[in-house]
Order: structure tokens, then sequence, then C-alpha cells
């Protein structure tokens, strides 16, 4: 993705809105807005944005599961399914 094209100043999207908001969704590219020449958001469309905050949310279980490896914070396998399997048996 080459953000290059997808720059834009405050004042374009101002005047251009409704336009840029189709292109978002079209195009499902974010759009760096500057502003005094510096870059200061970036827009998405939702669907985009969506998905962005599933990965985040997997990479945030991925880093906890991580950690708990690290830490020594784990159970086998066979120990978990011997007392799901226990608590199934009480039902």
């Amino acid at each position: 993705m080459k953000f290059s094209s997808q720059i834009k100043p405050i004042s374009y999207f101002k005047a251009n809105a409704a336009e840029i908001v189709r292109e978002l969704a079209a195009q499902r590219e974010p759009m760096v807005i500057t502003q005094n020449g510096e870059a200061t958001a970036v827009i998405q469309d939702i669907a985009s944005y969506e998905e962005t905050q599933e990965s985040l949310a997997l990479l945030k279980i991925l880093a906890l599961g991580n950690r708990q490896v690290e830490t020594g914070r784990v159970v086998p396998a066979l120990t978990v399914i011997k007392r799901l399997r226990e608590k199934q048996a009480t039902f």
C-alpha cells in the first residue's frame, strides 16, 4: 500500500468529505490527513477498521499466551482434557 497517493490536506478533506468517504469504502485504503504540512490523522472505512481491531485483539491474546508460557503458567493439555471430562460427567 502506498500512502503517498493517499495523503491529503485537511482543506481537501473538508471540501470533498462525501467523495472521500465513498472512495475509502471502495478502495479500502486509509487516507492520511495533513494539517500545516504535517500528518495529523488517518481515516479509513469501517470494515477495514473492524478488521484491524479484530487483528489487534488476536495479537493481544497471542501476547498474553506467550507471557503465560514464559512465566510457566501452563497446564498440560491432557490435564485440561481430563478436568473437562470430569466436569462434563457431573452434569
